[in-house]
């Protein structure tokens, strides 16, 4: 047992912060943390990630194409590409971070974005991995996608959750899981505590999208993984149960949802 028990489903740990430290942060984490799932955001990161699952035994990957990154897609061999690195690579757990994104103006158009996604998530089902959802002010075009677009028994977190307690019950209807991380921890996100609160017990993550989105009392560092500590001990508080509660049911979900991690029951 790691020495917080716990798993971060989120990160980038191959972002260029961590350029000048990296081995110490993989040295300390290897002792705190019970899993972490680094995310790609188009080839170079997935396959950086990948790498570093390679690396480092408590690392998972996924891999994918974020929707900030979509003009780096030339033509439709990319799905090929990221195919490949799922079959060549055991230790791909999830297709990720993939998603859609309305708040930067010079994204791709929203068809683009969706065209981008449903190739993504059809992937995905194919391969029976689980797909990671990035939704920046996109929520009802991304709910109606999960709604409409594809199989009922496709696997989805919806990672860094910002939408409504409205929204959140439709996805729970469909079994899908929400990731909380940083942003649960801040005192003028009510909204997200509200959903963090409801959330059915067998359906929420922690993560932390490091190294960005630094929970309090931290907020302004640079995030790491080890900082789930402090997002369970927050969420703890607000679901009105223990550290070690948190710990052991987020670690649990983890595991099923990512079931392709070789990890101990």
């Amino acid at each position: 047992m790691s020495r917080l028990g716990i798993i971060d489903t989120h990160a980038h740990l191959d972002d260029n912060r961590f350029d000048s430290d990296r081995a110490a942060v993989m040295a300390r984490l290897a002792n705190d943390m019970e899993a972490v799932i680094t995310q790609g955001t188009n080839y170079e990161s997935s396959l950086a990630s990948v790498k570093m699952a390679e690396q480092y035994d408590f690392v998972y990957a996924a891999v994918g194409w974020h929707p900030e990154d979509l003009a780096g897609i030339k033509d439709e061999s990319y799905i090929a590409e990221l195919e490949k690195l799922v079959r060549g690579h055991e230790k791909v757990v999830a297709i990720g971070e993939i998603g859609l994104d309305y708040y930067w103006k010079e994204n791709e158009p929203k068809e683009v974005q969706l065209l981008r996604l449903k190739q993504q998530c059809d992937l995905a089902y194919s391969l029976d991995l689980p797909v990671v959802i990035h939704d920046r002010e996109a929520h009802g075009d991304c709910l109606a996608f999960f709604q409409n677009e594809v199989p009922k028994n496709l696997k989805a977190v919806f990672h860094c959750y910002s939408g409504s307690l409205e929204m959140a019950k439709e996805l729970w209807k469909c079994s899908y899981y929400l990731g909380f991380g940083g942003s649960s921890t801040y005192k003028n996100n009510k909204k997200v505590r509200e959903v963090l609160a409801a959330c059915p017990e067998e359906l929420f993550l922690l993560e932390t999208d490091c190294p960005y989105l630094t929970p309090e009392p931290y907020r302004g560092r640079r995030n790491d993984p080890s900082m789930t500590e402090f997002i369970a001990q927050n969420a703890a508080l607000v679901r009105g149960t223990t550290f070690a509660h948190i710990a052991e049911q987020t670690t649990k979900n983890a595991k099923v949802l990512f079931d392709k991690m070789k990890l101990n029951a």
